[in-house]
C-alpha cells in the first residue's frame, strides 16, 4: 500500500477506515525511515504515522529545530486533523520525552486524550539528567550516537555521510541537553513503559518513575538488548502496542 505524506511532519502509512491511529517519535539523530516496517504492522485498522524531523531525508534542506519545546508545539499543531480517531503515541528515547510533551498539550489545550503513551528507553520528564554533548563539539556526539547504538558505524566514517548527518545530530543532542526536569503533569491516558535490560544509562527505577505520568493505568515491560533493544524486538513490541490499542 502507497505511503501518503499530506503533511510534511509525517510520514502516513494509510488503512481504509482506521480505528485508531499511532504517532510514532524518532530518538535523537534518528529519522521516520527508523518505523519503516511498523507501518502495516499493526493491523488493518491502526493508521501509523512516522514524524519527520525538519533537517534529515525528505527535509535535509530546512533548518533544524533545536528545543523540544518547538518540537512539541510544531507537532501538536499538526496532529490535530489526525485526532478525529483515538490517537496513541509511541516515543524511542528522545522521541519518549517529545511525546509526553505532545500529550500534555493535546489533553490540557485542546481536551484530546491520548489513547495511549508508549513510551520507550528515557527517564521520566521529573528524572531526567540533561548531558551537553552538543558543547563539547561534533566527536563528542559521533562518539555518544556510537556508544548508544542504532546507527550504521560506516554512516560515520565516511567523511561525506557524516558532514550529512551531524546538523541533525548536532541539533537532537541540543534539544536532549536543554529539556530539563520539571514538575510531572499527569495524563488521563494509560502509560507504558518499555526498556531494554542492558540499557547503559536508562534504569527500571527511571522507566517505574513513569507511572507519575498518569491518573490511570501504567505497565513496563522489559526486553533483552540495550539502548536500541527495537532492532531485535521490534516484533514483540508491535504485537504489545497492537494488543492494548485494540
Amino acid at each position: 500500500m502507497p505511503v501518503s505524506t499530506e503533511s510534511t511532519w509525517f510520514r502516513r502509512y494509510r488503512v481504509a477506515r482506521p480505528r485508531a491511529r499511532l504517532l510514532c517519535l524518532p530518538h535523537a539523530g534518528g529519522s521516520a525511515s527508523f518505523f519503516h516496517s511498523w507501518g502495516h504492522a499493526l493491523g488493518a485498522d491502526i493508521e501509523v504515522l512516522a514524524a519527520r524531523y525538519p533537517g534529515r531525508q525528505e527535509r535535509i534542506a530546512e533548518p533544524c529545530v533545536e528545543s523540544m519545546e518547538s518540537l512539541a508545539e510544531s507537532i501538536t499543531h499538526e496532529l490535530l486533523p489526525y485526532t478525529d480517531v483515538p490517537l496513541a503515541v509511541f516515543g524511542h528515547s528522545m522521541g519518549a520525552s517529545l511525546a509526553y510533551e505532545v500529550g500534555v498539550r493535546l489533553e490540557k489545550r485542546y481536551g484530546t486524550a491520548l489513547r495511549g503513551l508508549f513510551v520507550s528507553c528515557r527517564q521520566a520528564p521529573h528524572r531526567v539528567e540533561p548531558e551537553r554533548h552538543d558543547l563539547r563539539g561534533d566527536e563528542a556526539v559521533v562518539a555518544e550516537v556510537r556508544r548508544l547504538g542504532g546507527t550504521d558505524p560506516g554512516l560515520l566514517t565516511d567523511p561525506d555521510l557524516r558532514e550529512l548527518l551531524l546538523p541533525a545530530m548536532r541539533a537532537d543532542f541540543r534539544v536532549v541537553g536543554t529539556y530539563e526536569a520539571r514538575p510531572v503533569i499527569p495524563l488521563g491516558c494509560p502509560v507504558v513503559g518499555y526498556l531494554g535490560e542492558s540499557d547503559p544509562d536508562v534504569t527500571e527505577g527511571d522507566m517505574r518513575a513513569w507511572r507519575d505520568a498518569t491518573t490511570v493505568e501504567f505497565d513496563l515491560r522489559t526486553f533483552s538488548g540495550g539502548h536500541f533493544y527495537l532492532a531485535d524486538e521490534k516484533e514483540s513490541v508491535v504485537r504489545d502496542i497492537a494488543g492494548r490499542l485494540a
